[in-house]
């Protein structure tokens, strides 16, 4: 028996067991906090450098996410476009099949004036009506093609794509000009004056007349800008991708706890615990040896 076990005012060898059974308590706590949130952080004092660097992290994967459905966005856009325009496309091949068939002195040049008429109004309809989400895209209107769009495309402000199909510089496919009836507004010069001989003709002459090489032109010119745009859409795509899984990758290495290893820390304090409580009992009880003494 020390000395030590004869000072009853003080028992250091209880406290010295009950701070050791604090602390494994604390350890059990820790780790089963961990087991239940899945989180290695729960505090900022868990890990102050790697809480700091987490949060920042996480704000640029949400901006990156945000970023990845403004490209959807575009691309979706852009396929609305692409898919009209195609479809006009088609409509001058028709219109030049039929300016063939005028040439026919054996064909009815009135009825294939009607037919190039009806097919002119639709091409027409299609400039006006085709929208994404209220948003003109065939024409130069208020937020349409003219002004073009611009998308974020990075976690970054200034990390942007401006996309412009609707003009090249030579023909193009919108501006200020209507057509004669007014259906369709804000078109390029040729277009919009091919669209007006169209709409216009009655007999073989002025089927013979027309030219629709320019408005083929600006077709084919927004197609082909059309097409890059979606090219880099897709590379962008393709990076924001990839930067989203790595920076993913980073934040569960901050954040997430090691399960098994936390079951592990878990078990261990626990068990340690229970020893430590045996013997902060047995500790909290030695000083009754000094009854002994007075017997």
């Amino acid at each position: 028996m020390s000395t030590q076990s004869f000072r009853i005012n003080t028992n250091v060898g209880a406290l010295r067991a009950y701070n050791a059974l604090a602390k494994l308590n604390t350890m059990a706590q820790k780790s089963q906090l961990r087991l239940a949130s899945q989180k290695r952080i729960n505090r900022v004092g868990d890990d102050t450098s790697g809480f700091n660097v987490g949060k920042s992290l996480d704000s640029k994967i949400t901006l990156m996410q945000a970023a990845q459905r403004n490209v959807g966005s575009a691309q979706d856009m852009l396929a609305t476009a692409e898919s009209q325009l195609i479809s006009i496309k088609d409509m001058i091949t028709q219109i030049k099949g039929k300016i063939a068939d005028s040439a026919n002195p054996v064909n009815d040049s009135a009825a294939i004036a009607k037919d190039i008429v009806a097919i002119g109004k639709e091409i027409e309809s299609a400039f006006a009506q085709t929208k994404f989400n209220n948003t003109t895209l065939l024409e130069s209107v208020s937020g349409g093609a003219g002004s073009g769009f611009t998308f974020q495309t990075g976690a970054a402000t200034g990390d942007t794509i401006a996309i412009t199909y609707g003009t090249d510089g030579t023909k193009d496919l919108v501006g200020s000009t209507d057509t004669g009836d007014a259906v369709a507004t804000g078109l390029g010069a040729e277009v919009a004056a091919a669209l007006d001989a169209i709409v216009g003709v009655t007999d073989a002459t002025s089927i013979a007349a027309l030219s629709l090489t320019d408005f083929q032109s600006a077709v084919d010119g927004s197609l082909g800008a059309i097409g890059n745009y979606t090219q880099r859409l897709n590379a962008k795509d393709d990076f924001l991708n990839s930067a989203i899984l790595n920076s993913q990758s980073a934040y569960s290495r901050l954040f997430d706890a090691d399960m098994a290893k936390e079951q592990l820390n878990s078990t261990r304090a626990q068990i340690g615990a229970q020893a430590a409580s045996a013997m902060f009992s047995q500790l909290n009880l030695a000083p009754q040896q000094v009854l002994q003494l007075f017997r």
